[in-house]
C-alpha cells in the first residue's frame, strides 16, 4: 500500500512495531531523506523438555 504519511505517522508506526517485537529485526529503508519502507522480521524460539514432546510455546 502506498500512502502519503506525515512524519509523526511514520514515527508512530516505527514505535508500534518496536513495542510489538521481542526477537527479530526492523529494517527501515530511506530514499532522499524520507522513510519509504519498513520491513519487520520476527523470530520465535521454542524450548523442548527431554522425555516430554510438548513444547513450552514461549516466545524467547
Amino acid at each position: 500500500m502506498v500512502r502519503n504519511n506525515s512524519k509523526q505517522e511514520v514515527i508512530d508506526k516505527i514505535a508500534s512495531l518496536l513495542e510489538d517485537i521481542e526477537f527479530g529485526t526492523l529494517q527501515i529503508t530511506i530514499h532522499d531523506s524520507q522513510v519509504t519502507q519498513i520491513e519487520k522480521s520476527e523470530k520465535y524460539r521454542f524450548a523442548f523438555n527431554k522425555g516430554n514432546e510438548e513444547t513450552q510455546g514461549k516466545k524467547k
